[in-house]
């Protein structure tokens, strides 16, 4: 069996399915438009699978008959565990259930890189001066329920998705007000990592490590609050809050450029970066992201920018479903037949 796609018999199911929303959509055809299905809170079924039959196939119309799901979370062996979601994917029975002619499994920010190489300037907004080279490495992240990010290299006119765990490196304290704050955010399985505190449920976690840093009591109590309140500027500890969380995120995103060497930009993605935009422009993140001597001066020449495009991983799916020979999505253990 060849290590890398050649074709999938359409319609093809493609899904992003995160900690906390499934999204899918149906590709009938390689030159038809993607036809979008009701988007899926995984807190709703028990299974992936249950969500599929509820969502797609009970809806009635064409069925699918070969699907690209892209999880959060490491694909390996034939049960995949998603980070933070109970559910658990199992390609052969869903295979054998749906009648699919075959299955492939993708890591969600792995599908977000393999949206870069189409985004026009209309699905970015930038985040300062710095230029993108056309054909360099680019990398993606981004905060939601946990914080996901990916590459895209390219080689031999091919782009190629670097899948990985980045979000799970430790993070550490670098001023002296986050001295302060460090020994109260609290640990996640004994760590404090990027996702443990880049994320929705790591904001909050931020939030209320500043509470107890500076001695009061935490009047919010959701991620969603915390944003509205710091971008309205209507709580001191939650505006704090929005400038130390997008700081921490420049100094991860310049981390990566710099271990990637991205001159092809750094594009932030998932469901929190686009609500908190004036802040990200604002600022705080850009500075933290080039504050890398002594190579602030190569970081500065990087772009970065948000990615506004809706649904951007779905399209990503569907530029390597229907063209798969313009990437190098290497398939081995990631891809179940009939």
């Amino acid at each position: 069996m060849s290590a890398y796609l050649d074709n999938l018999p359409f319609p093809i199911l493609i899904g992003d399915i995160g900690g906390t929303n499934a999204r899918f959509a149906l590709i009938n055809d390689a030159s038809a438009a993607l036809q979008r299905l009701p988007n899926v809170h995984t807190g709703s079924f028990p299974t992936i699978d249950d969500a599929i039959a509820a969502t797609v196939i009970a809806r009635g119309g064409a069925q699918p008959r070969s699907a690209i799901l892209a999880l959060a979370g490491p694909i390996a062996g034939d049960r995949v565990q998603l980070t933070n979601s109970d559910w658990v994917v199992e390609p052969r029975k869903s295979v054998e259930r749906f009648g699919l002619a075959e299955m492939i499994l993708l890591n969600d920010f792995e599908a977000q890189a393999l949206a870069l190489p189409d985004l026009g300037p209309g699905d970015l907004d930038p985040i300062g001066n710095g230029v993108s080279r056309p054909d360099a490495v680019r990398v993606v992240l981004g905060p939601g329920t946990g914080l996901g990010v990916g590459a895209l290299v390219r080689a031999r006119d091919t782009w190629v998705p670097v899948p990985g765990e980045g979000p799970h490196i430790d993070l550490g304290p670098v001023t002296d007000r986050d001295m302060a704050i460090w020994p109260n955010i609290e640990r996640v399985l004994g760590r404090i990592t990027a996702e443990a505190v880049i994320s929705g449920p790591g904001m909050l976690r931020l939030y209320k490590a500043i509470c107890r840093t500076d001695g009061v009591e935490p009047r919010l109590s959701t991620q969603e609050v915390v944003t509205a309140s710091g971008l309205a500027g209507s709580d001191r500890q939650a505006v704090e809050t929005l400038t130390l969380f997008t700081t921490y995120l420049g100094r991860v995103a310049g981390d990566l450029a710099l271990i990637f060497m991205a001159y092809g930009g750094v594009f932030l993605g998932g469901g929190i970066a686009a609500k908190i935009a004036p802040i990200l422009k604002a600022g705080p993140f850009r500075r933290a992201f080039t504050a890398k001597a002594p190579y602030d001066g190569l970081l500065e020449r990087m772009a970065t920018a948000i990615i506004v495009k809706e649904d951007a991983a779905l399209g990503g799916i569907a530029g390597f479903a229907r063209a798969p020979s313009r990437f190098g999505v290497a398939l081995d253990g990631r891809r179940w037949r009939a």
